[in-house]
C-alpha cells in the first residue's frame, strides 16, 4: 500500500517502483494506492490472507487493522520510491501485525515502533512528521477547492477598486462562488488541526482537534486582530491528540467505558485544550504571528528578493516533500495579510515541472521517448502548478535535476520579490494568473519564464556535462511512472578492453570483467572469484567485504532463477562505483534455483550504498528481461571470444 500527504506523484512513484522491483525479483505483488482520488487496485481479504508479507509505504496515516496476523513493514514512501528491492527483501522477515497494532514473532524489523491502531500513531519515532503530513494530506484539497474558486469568482465576477485589486458585488452569482471558496479557506485550519489530532488519537480526538483549530483560527475569542493561523492548528493538533492519549489511560468504572469515546473523552478534551488556547497560548503565539507579518510586510528590495530566494529553493528542493510543504504552508498562512509572500511560492512552484519539460523539447537526443513523453505531462503538470510533475526527472538524475530545480526556484522566487507580485489563493503556476487572483500579473510570468528557461538551461548542460546523450541511450526510456535512474559512467570502462563499440550497461561491464570460464566449481568459491574480476576495474576496495554482503545476499535467498542462470549481487561500500561482471561455467555450478539447473551463465553486480536503489534495480531489470530470451543465452554462451561476448551482451539495453 502506498499513499503520499498530497495522494499525487509520490504515492503513484512508489507503487511502480514497488511492482517494478518484485517482477526483477520473481515475485508476484499488487499494490494499493490510496491517492487524491481515493483507494484504487483495492488489497481484498483474499490478497491480504495469500500475502506472504505487506509493506506500507506511506508519509500519511493508513489503517493497517486489514493485515494483522501478516509480516508487515511500515516506511515512508520515499523509501518505496529509491529502495523497493530492499523493502521486498525485508519484509519477508518483518515482525508479524498483531491486534491492537504490535508485532509478534518475526525478525529484521517491521512497523514503526510504538504505532497502533489504525489512526494512531503513538509516541514513536516518526510520530511528528507523520501526524503533521497527516493533516496537510487532508487539509490541501480545502486549499485547493477554496484557492481556485475565490480565484476564479474574482476573474469572472470582481470589479476594479479605487486602490486596487477586485471586488464582487454582493448578491451576485460570482459572491455566491466566493463565498464558498472563502468556506473551503475557512475550513482548511481545523482540518489540519484536527487529523494531526486523529493521527496521534484516532477518532476521539477528532472533534477536540478541529474545534481547537478553530479557535486558533478565530483571533476574536482571544483579542487577536488575526488568529494564530496555521500555526496555531498545529499546537492545538498535537495537544489535542497528545490529550486524548493521556484521558484514554485513566481508569474508569467499568460502566463508564462504553461512553469514553464518544462523550466524556471529546467533551472533556475539547473544552480543556480550548479554555487552556483561548486563556493561555493563544495571544503569545498570535502576537508572534502578527509580529512576523509585520516584518515581512515591510519587506521591500533587496531583502523581498532574499526571502524569495530562500521559498523558491525549499519550493524545488524536494517538489512536493515536506520542504516544498514547509514553504508552502508559510505562503499561505500569510496569503490574507502579505499576499506577496505567496506570490514569491506561487511564482516557483511551477518552474520544476515547466523547466524539465522544457529541457526535454530543447534537446530531444538527451532523452527517450518516453521521458520526451513526460516532458509534456510536467508541462502541463505545471501550468497548473503541480511542482511532482518534476519528480519523474528528479528520481532520474537527481543530482543533476534538483539543483537545477532549486536554482530556477530560486530566480523566480527573487523575481516575485523585487516585483512585489501578489497572489490572493494559496496556489500556484500560471493557472492562478490566468483566473485573476494574482496582483503584478507581467512580472509574475517573467518571474516564472525566467525559472524556468534557467531549469531548463541548467539541466541540459549538466547532462551534457555527465554525458546525458549516452545515458537516454542505455537506459532505453522512463516514463511519469516508471523511472529508470542512471548514474554517471564510472572509470570502470577497462583500457585495453575488447573494441567493442557499443556500451553495455551503461558502461559497467568491460572487457576487464568478463571471464569465458570460471574455474570455480562451488557457488562460495566463484562468488570470490567473480569478485576478484570486478577488482580488476580498481573499482573494488574490499574484496573480502564484497564477497561477504554477496553471501549475506544469497543468505535472504538464492539469486540462481533457474534456466542455467545466476546473479549474484551486493549493495556495499567495499566497491566506489557501480560494477558488473560476467562469466561462464562449462560444468554449470550448483546455485540453489528453483529449477534444479546449475548456473552455466553468471553475473554479479556490485553498487555503492548510495546508489543501491534505482540503480541496483535497473542493472537487475535489464539483465532478467533480456535473459528470458533463449535465442539471447544461445549466443552467450556460444560467443567465442571476450569480443564475442560483449557484442551479445551489448543487446542488454
Amino acid at each position: 500500500m502506498t499513499a503520499c500527504p498530497t495522494g499525487i506523484a509520490h504515492t503513484y512513484m512508489a507503487a511502480e517502483k514497488l511492482t517494478q522491483a518484485a517482477e526483477a525479483l520473481g515475485h508476484d505483488i499488487k499494490v494499493e494506492t490510496q491517492g487524491s482520488i481515493g483507494a484504487e487496485n483495492v488489497l481484498t481479504d483474499n490478497d491480504v490472507s495469500q500475502a506472504d508479507g505487506v509493506i506500507i509505504a506511506a508519509d500519511k496515516d493508513v489503517d493497517r487493522s486489514r493485515f494483522v496476523g501478516k509480516r508487515l513493514l511500515v516506511v515512508g514512501v520515499a523509501e518505496g520510491i529509491h529502495h523497493p528491492e530492499q523493502l521486498i527483501e525485508r519484509v519477508l522477515e518483518a515482525p508479524v501485525h498483531e491486534p491492537g497494532g504490535g508485532t509478534g514473532r518475526g525478525s529484521g524489523g517491521g512497523t514503526v515502533s510504538g504505532r497502533g491502531a489504525p489512526g494512531v500513531l503513538g509516541p514513536g519515532r516518526g510520530t511528528v512528521y507523520k501526524a503533521l503530513m497527516n493533516g496537510v494530506s487532508y487539509m490541501i484539497p480545502f486549499v485547493v477547492v477554496g484557492g481556485l474558486l475565490i480565484a476564479v469568482s474574482l476573474a469572472l465576477g470582481g470589479h476594479p477598486r479605487p486602490d486596487g485589486g477586485l471586488v464582487i458585488p454582493d448578491g451576485t452569482f460570482w459572491k455566491h462562488v466566493n463565498d464558498i471558496g472563502v468556506i473551503g479557506f475557512t475550513l482548511m485550519v481545523p482540518i489540519l488541526s484536527g487529523y494531526i489530532a486523529y493521527a496521534i488519537a484516532d477518532r476521539p480526538a477528532l472533534v477536540p482537534g478541529m474545534i481547537g483549530g478553530w479557535i486558533a483560527n478565530t483571533g476574536a475569542l482571544y483579542d487577536s486582530k488575526s488568529g494564530a493561523g496555521f500555526i496555531g492548528a498545529i499546537v492545538t493538533g498535537f495537544l489535542a491528540g497528545y490529550l486524548v492519549l493521556w484521558i484514554k489511560k485513566l481508569r474508569v468504572p467499568k460502566f463508564v467505558r462504553p461512553i469514553m469515546p464518544i462523550i466524556v473523552i471529546p467533551v472533556l478534551a475539547t473544552s480543556v485544550l480550548g479554555l487552556f488556547f483561548i486563556y493561555v497560548l493563544g495571544r503569545p503565539i498570535a502576537w508572534v504571528f502578527e509580529h512576523l507579518t509585520d516584518w515581512l510586510g515591510g519587506l521591500t528590495g533587496t531583502s523581498a528578493a532574499l526571502l524569495g530566494v530562500l521559498l523558491g529553493l525549499m519550493i524545488a528542493f524536494d517538489m512536493g516533500g515536506p520542504v516544498n510543504k514547509t514553504a508552502f504552508l508559510f505562503g499561505a498562512g500569510l496569503v490574507s495579510r502579505n499576499p506577496e509572500i505567496m506570490g514569491m511560492c506561487a511564482a516557483a512552484i511551477p518552474v520544476p515541472p515547466l523547466g524539465q519539460g522544457l529541457a526535454t523539447l530543447l534537446r530531444r537526443g538527451m532523452f527517450s521517448e518516453q521521458e520526451r513523453e513526460t516532458g509534456l505531462a510536467a508541462l502541463f503538470m505545471g501550468f497548473f502548478g503541480i511542482t511532482e510533475g518534476a519528480i519523474p526527472f528528479a528520481a532520474a538524475r537527481p543530482a543533476r535535476v534538483i539543483p537545477a530545480n532549486m536554482l530556477g526556484g530560486a530566480v523566480a522566487g527573487a523575481i516575485a520579490g523585487l516585483a512585489a507580485v501578489g497572489d490572493s489563493v494559496p496556489h500556484g503556476g500560471p493557472i492562478v494568473a490566468v483566473l485573476g487572483a494574482v496582483s503584478g500579473v507581467p512580472m509574475f510570468f517573467i518571474a516564472i519564464g525566467v525559472g524556468m528557461v534557467v531549469t531548463a538551461l541548467t539541466t541540459v548542460t549538466l547532462m551534457a556535462l555527465g554525458g546525458g546523450e549516452r545515458g537516454a541511450a542505455a537506459r532505453g526510456g522512463a516514463g511519469a511512472g516508471a523511472v529508470a535512474v542512471p548514474v554517471a559512467r564510472t572509470a570502470g570502462t577497462a583500457v585495453g578492453a575488447a573494441p567493442v563499440a557499443p556500451e553495455v550497461l551503461s558502461g559497467y561491464l568491460t572487457g576487464r570483467t568478463v571471464r569465458l570460464e570460471l574455474t570455480a566449481v562451488r557457488k562460495e568459491a566463484a562468488i570470490r572469484e567473480m569478485a576478484e574480476l570486478l577488482a580488476g576495474t580498481g573499482q573494488v576496495r574490499d574484496v573480502d567485504a564484497l564477497v561477504t554482503a554477496a553471501l549475506a545476499r544469497e543468505e535472504l535467498g538464492t539469486t540462481g532463477l533457474g534456466e542455467e542462470i545466476a546473479i549474484p549481487h551486493a549493495k556495499t561500500d567495499a566497491v566506489s562505483a557501480p560494477v558488473v561482471g560476467f562469466a561462464r561455467s562449462a560444468e554449470g555450478i550448483e546455485w540453489g534455483a528453483l529449477d534444479g539447473s546449475k548456473a552455466r551463465l553468471i553475473f554479479m553486480i556490485a553498487v555503492p550504498e548510495a546508489l543501491a536503489g534505482d540503480e541496483h534495480l535497473r542493472i537487475l531489470a535489464l539483465l532478467a528481461r533480456k535473459l528470458l530470451d533463449p535465442g539471447f543465452r544461445e549466443r552467450l554462451l556460444d560467443a567465442g571470444g571476450e569480443g564475442a561476448v560483449l557484442g551479445v551482451l551489448a543487446e542488454v539495453r
